[in-house]
């Protein structure tokens, strides 16, 4: 179960970060389409708080697991599809992914403060679909191949790091 993942099995972590992706991403939609009818209301500044929280901390820290950690040992090993996965389409869906959020971001941070301002349903929609195509890409075409190339002490050192860029003791 992802929601009992920990940096001992850091792939079932990272599957439960995608859990966290696709409810936060899924949460900017409903934001969107909430604010015309209700303005920046007390459940509109909550909702922006939370996927401000979500965005800023959690999403950084799991892109730097996978360009740092998993990526490279996957490239390594991998044959030239995961190859060029891992190291071409993923790394710039993750600078697209940045662009979105550096888009949004600002419109969130007028919601939390409680400021009326218009979140596009056009962009909060393609980022509540974007984000969530990654994951699953991630999940399906390149956590499978860590658990078949990768020993398990190369799995605890991710989760190690994992654990150290967190500020948690892993062992």
């Amino acid at each position: 179960s992802t929601a009992t993942a920990s940096f001992d099995d850091p792939i079932a972590l990272l599957m439960a970060c995608h859990d966290r992706v696709r409810h936060y991403a899924q949460l900017l939609a409903k934001l969107a389409n909430h604010l015309p009818k209700s303005g920046p209301d007390e459940q509109a500044q909550q909702a922006a708080t939370a996927i401000l929280r979500y965005f800023d901390i959690a999403a950084p820290l799991h892109h730097q697991d996978e360009e740092e950690d998993l990526f490279p040992l996957l490239a390594e090993r991998g044959d030239d599809a995961l190859r060029s996965l891992v190291s071409v389409a993923m790394l710039a869906d993750h600078a697209e992914l940045a662009g979105l959020w550096q888009q949004v971001r600002p419109l969130l941070l007028e919601i939390e403060a409680g400021r009326a301002v218009e979140l596009p349903v056009d962009l909060a929609e393609h980022f509540a679909r974007r984000y969530p195509e990654h994951a699953q890409i991630e999940d399906e075409q390149i956590y499978p191949y860590a658990e078949k190339l990768l020993t398990r002490a190369e799995l605890d050192a991710i989760g190690n790091r994992m654990a150290e860029r967190r500020g948690a003791a892993k062992r």
